[in-house]
């Protein structure tokens, strides 16, 4: 090849270029305009510094007394009685925090006390310490208007006009719920709790809120206050944009809409203390003695953990702790205003440098140009948030300077005429990767059955019998199904189906099947109905891709047969004698499917089994398989091959091997349709 094929002639540099310049302009567009897909890969960016350079705890200003597992074990079921909870801020109080916030609403009065005297007592305790108590936003008017300390808003911009509270850029509810006014009245301060974001992970939260036309603090802030003894709070803005909030002589910059950007450190149990500890007076008093002290529910059964840049779920209260932590030691995060004008002329600067150099230099030139210039905004980003905490943006720069130094190379090789050799390479890499995917779904197929259990841990078990298989249509599928030993007389088992199949499928498929027999094992003696209930909210909660799922779920009693059961839109099992061909099918307890229709009140149903029956549950891909002439399996052809089943050809095993064959037989070797299922459990009787 000679020398003028290896490089494009000069007059093609001016063609690459103007292409390049296009699609440099056209990536610039997009990322000034910010589309849902970049601010969550800019979140995530944000998260991955964090992760990597997580904060350090310099100083513990807030202490968390949680009303955790060990102090309901103690004292009973949550909620208490005001008067336990007044005790429990009594023994605060007693070792002088610099304040108390109760991380907790009580917005009706004591059910527990019939003349109310625990609400008095507690008002009582309320009132004798610097005491913050909580309200939280809602969307619709409420007749009380919410307290709050006030505000002194200061419009740096200097407009002329008097600052509008109305016009701040905060978090905006036109009414509050609040506590019974007589523990309102009580207290030293009032903070907002539910003012936080609405995505699934906290990054940041907001200083202050507005409440019809009031501003009101959030917790954390109107603690600093009360300990500070401060008689107001400062908001700096310019316009409607909020600049900072200050609190005595602690200040605070914001972000336009008021919300800090809070630095995680990892969770620490220094920040806790149990609330029976407390009461019984085993802690350590440095642990309250002059601290913020927030009481709030930490059990598992009693709050919502929230996600954090960490990978790490905390409690509220927690995060509280660390807001106050990055304002006490000034380590919060920044995003300074002028970050995406910042990022977008860099992005600008480095995409001309590779829009001038890839045509004229050689491949391997180009190439470390473009890793340089990928490379340069992920270091600088990382050096910025080491040393000065600042966050910018480098994973929408980086890939688009990837993107268009992608495109330039490809215009490059396709005009010096070396595009057949680069193609070579390119189908190399692609088979590479090819390989690597089939290895990473190899892996993943392994994965999943591996989540699946094994008929052999039953294999003791000598009261009943049971079988299970799952074939995905694809590498993975969406079926499943799961059996447990509740204790040593009721044995759990499930057989569900998730719309659709492959990579998508397979993963709602593990997350449901482990909130079922999560929730299943948290609610060991609740109706069938009930359970049922409790895993459509569990399930639906984090579904962004509106998968549904069928499902049948059930607990056998093994010694005396009774069979407690509820079906989620899926095939009722078939019940098989011990012999002959008796056969029926359980059809009561039937709803729609989950994540279908939130909150649907599914009831459960009895059925008792005789010694030697067998259930027999499929899902979808038996009774819809194919065989090449595109003819459907059916129900009738699974019931008559049920049906007639020899007498002896009735344990779980036979049965499932039964079933399986029949079908493989059918199908012929057609592609399969859907993933497919099948569980036989057979109780042979008592002991």
């Amino acid at each position: 090849m000679t020398r003028a094929a290896e490089k494009p002639a000069p007059s093609s540099y001016r063609r690459i270029q103007a292409a390049g310049i296009a699609l440099l302009a056209a990536l610039a567009l997009l990322i000034l305009a910010e589309p849902p897909w970049n601010l969550r890969l800019q979140a995530a960016w944000f998260d991955t510094y964090q992760l990597l350079v997580p904060r350090t705890i310099k100083t513990m200003p807030m202490t968390v007394v949680e009303i955790d597992e060990k102090s309901i074990d103690r004292l009973g079921q949550w909620p208490w009685p005001r008067n336990v909870l007044a005790k429990l801020v009594r023994n605060i109080e007693a070792f002088g925090p610099a304040a108390i916030g109760l991380d907790i609403l009580m917005s009706e009065r004591d059910r527990m006390s019939l003349d109310r005297s625990s609400d008095r007592e507690l008002a009582q305790a309320i009132a004798a310490g610097p005491v913050v108590v909580g309200l939280a936003g809602r969307p619709e008017r409420t007749d009380k208007e919410p307290e709050g300390p006030p505000f002194i808003v200061v419009d740096r911009a200097k407009s002329g006009h008097p600052p509008s509270v109305e016009g701040l850029n905060v978090p905006s509810h036109a009414g509050a719920l609040t506590n019974i006014e007589e523990l309102d009245r009580a207290a030293s301060g009032h903070g907002a709790l539910s003012a936080g974001p609405s995505d699934s992970v906290i990054r940041r939260l907001p200083l202050a809120i507005r409440i019809n036309d009031r501003l009101v603090p959030s917790m954390p802030i109107e603690m600093l206050r009360v300990s500070l003894g401060a008689g107001e709070i400062r908001l700096f803005s310019h316009g409607g944009s909020v600049d900072t909030i200050a609190v005595g002589h602690f200040v605070a910059p914001t972000e336009a809409d008021g919300e800090l950007r809070i630095y995680y450190s990892k969770r620490d149990p220094r920040r806790y203390v149990s609330a029976i500890d407390v009461l019984d007076g085993k802690f350590d008093p440095d642990q309250l003695e002059n601290k913020l002290v927030l009481i709030g529910t930490t059990g598992l059964a009693m709050v919502d953990y929230q996600n954090t840049p960490l990978g790490e779920r905390m409690p509220g209260s927690e995060i509280h702790a660390q807001l106050l932590e990055n304002i006490n030691d000034q380590t919060w995060l920044i995003r300074p205003s002028w970050a995406p004008w910042l990022e977008l002329g860099v992005f600008v600067l480095l995409g001309l440098s590779l829009v001038w150099a890839t045509p004229r230099w050689k491949p391997a030139s180009a190439a470390l140009l473009a890793v340089f210039a990928i490379a340069l905004p992920i270091a600088a980003g990382f050096a910025a948030f080491v040393w000065r905490r600042l966050v910018f943006d480098a994973a929408a720069p980086s890939l688009g300077l990837l993107v268009l130094f992608s495109a330039l190379l490809l215009l490059t090789l396709a005009e010096a005429g070396r595009q057949r050799r680069r193609l070579e390479r390119v189908i190399q890499r692609q088979r590479e990767q090819a390989a690597y995917i089939s290895g990473e779904v190899e892996a993943a197929k392994r994965v999943q059955m591996g989540f699946l259990p094994k008929t052999d841990a039953l294999a003791g078990e000598r009261r009943v019998e049971i079988a299970a298989t799952m074939t995905p249509a694809r590498e993975v599928g969406g079926d499943l199904y799961d059996f447990f030993l509740i204790d040593g007389r009721r044995l759990f088992f499930m057989i569900g189906d998730v719309a659709g199949k492959g990579l998508s499928a397979s993963m709602f498929m593990a997350v449901s099947k482990a909130l079922y027999k999560s929730n299943a094992l948290r609610n060991l003696g609740s109706d069938m109905g009930e359970l049922m209930r409790a895993a459509n909210v569990e399930v639906s909660r984090d579904n962004p891709e509106m998968f549904f799922v069928t499902a049948f779920a059930a607990v056998l009693d093994l010694e005396s047969g009774a069979l407690a059961y509820c079906s989620a839109g899926h095939e009722g099992p078939y019940v098989l004698g011990p012999s002959g061909a008796e056969i029926s099918r359980l059809a009561e307890a039937a709803g729609p499917p989950l994540c279908t229709v939130d909150g649907f009140a599914y009831r459960g149903a009895e059925h008792r089994l005789q010694p030697g029956q067998t259930l027999c549950l499929v899902t979808d891909g038996v009774i819809d398989a194919r065989n090449p002439q595109a003819e459907r399996y059916g129900s009738g052809r699974l019931r008559a091959l049920l049906a007639n089943l020899p007498g002896g050809v009735r344990a779980a095993q036979a049965v499932l091997d039964a079933v399986c064959n029949d079908v493989r037989a059918f199908v012929a070797g057609a592609d399969a349709v859907d993933d497919l299922s099948v569980l036989a459990v057979r109780w042979i009787g008592p002991r």
